[in-house]
């Protein structure tokens, strides 16, 4: 009987890993061989990804920025027609909609990353860009709400 170099009578052949290519999306991480036979457990290393809600998060808390600067410019254009306060209102509506779901987005995304990476799961990154929106959503709401304020008092007077 002949042996193979490198394994002993009575004890598996590890398994035989291929070499991944330069560029290769999945490169193996670790390999486990299955006792008894020939065969082996790869376990594949995944990139980490960046959390979408991370991403719609700040994206939804610059639009309401964007529509708080609506409020702005609507509201003052039509404070003396009288009819500024009604459309700087439902602008107001629309931007504290968009950045109150900024900001749970942005909540979620954190518990998200935060709970990735564990037990072979995929792990998300994102965080920094999740506090932003977050910022961002909080930032809307204030700047349409001050706004508002602002073309309310302007329209009184």
């Amino acid at each position: 009987m002949t042996q193979q170099p490198g394994s002993w009578p009575g004890q598996p052949r590890p398994p035989a890993v291929m070499q991944p290519k330069p560029g290769e999306a999945w490169t193996p991480e670790r390999v486990e061989p299955v006792p008894g036979t020939e065969f082996g457990l790869v376990q594949l290393r995944v990139a980490p990804i960046t959390s979408g809600p991370a991403v719609g998060s700040l994206i939804a808390g610059i639009g309401s920025i964007l529509v708080a600067t609506l409020v702005l410019c609507f509201g003052i254009a039509g404070a003396a027609d009288g009819w500024g306060g009604v459309v700087a209102g439902a602008f107001a509506l629309l931007g504290a909609l968009v950045g109150g779901g900024a900001v749970a987005l942005g909540l979620v995304a954190r518990r998200q990353i935060r709970r990735s990476g564990q037990g072979g799961r995929v792990r998300f990154t994102g965080r920094g860009v999740a506090v932003a929106g977050i910022s961002c959503g909080g930032a809307g709401v204030g700047i349409a709400a001050l706004t508002l304020l602002l073309v309310l008092v302007l329209q009184s007077s």
